[in-house]
């Protein structure tokens, strides 16, 4: 590869004529777990006064259990706004699970045409939906072995994985956020997934039927630790949420 083309880190798509296009902005989200909560309108009043996106959930399997999720165009954020509200009551008080830390970003697969839409609106879209509380949430790393695959061999495995997935967004069961997190992971996994809708159900059943694609049962490494939440409290909704 010419090393222009190397070091051009800008996320790729086609036109709708089929033209390249290219933009070099994504969104990084990153999920929080904290047990030991006793207050939490406490956490939902101090995000109130915030004007942060922001999702707080309540963790189905830890009765103490609370995770939040942020979205931020800017790393920065994590380690200033972000990091000074954490730092501060009711937050502090609670108990940190560092195990379920997530931090990933947005990205494109190369055939979008309205990449500010993929990129920076549709993630918060889908993550602000009041009708869409439940939400399931996990990293994943491919094995070495899809690499060596045809480019031709990856698109089709990918394929039947996106095909899966628009046949339950298009019922209203699920819709997917796919994050890159490649070097932002402390257990070096790949790419995490959320997926949010009305009912947990449709979530579970979408991880079970993926289980039976080829990319899981041949080509991944490691998946989970999953996350399963309801949503107390998240930003404004933004318009379009079900695009």
């Amino acid at each position: 590869m010419p090393p222009n083309e190397l070091t051009d880190i800008s996320e790729k798509g086609r036109t709708e004529t089929g033209e390249p296009c290219s933009l070099n902005r994504r969104l990084f989200l990153q999920l929080l777990t904290y047990t030991d909560s006793t207050d939490d309108q406490g956490l939902i009043d101090a995000l109130k006064q915030t004007d942060f996106h922001a999702v707080l959930y309540k963790d189905v399997n830890d009765p103490y259990g609370v995770a939040l999720l942020t979205a931020h165009e800017s790393p920065d954020f994590f380690v200033s706004d972000l990091r000074n509200v954490l730092n501060h009551s009711p937050f502090c008080s609670l108990t940190f699970k560092p195990d379920y830390t997530m931090l990933g970003r947005t990205y494109s697969v190369g055939y979008e045409s309205d990449l500010e839409h993929v990129l920076m609106a549709r993630p918060l879209q889908r993550i602000c939906n009041p009708d869409w509380p439940w939400a399931i949430w996990y990293p994943l790393r491919r094995s070495g072995n899809f690499q060596k695959l045809s480019l031709e061999e990856q698109t089709e495995i990918l394929m039947e994985h996106g095909t899966i997935g628009n046949a339950f967004g298009q019922a209203g069961h699920a819709y997917d956020i796919r994050l890159a997190c490649h070097g932002l992971d402390k257990n070096d996994n790949d790419f995490i997934i959320g997926l949010v809708g009305k009912e947990l159900y449709p979530l579970s059943s979408i991880v079970q039927t993926m289980r039976k694609t080829r990319q899981t049962s041949e080509f991944l490494t490691n998946l989970g630790p999953f996350f399963v939440g309801k949503t107390m409290w998240q930003s404004q909704k933004i318009e379009h949420g079900g695009s």
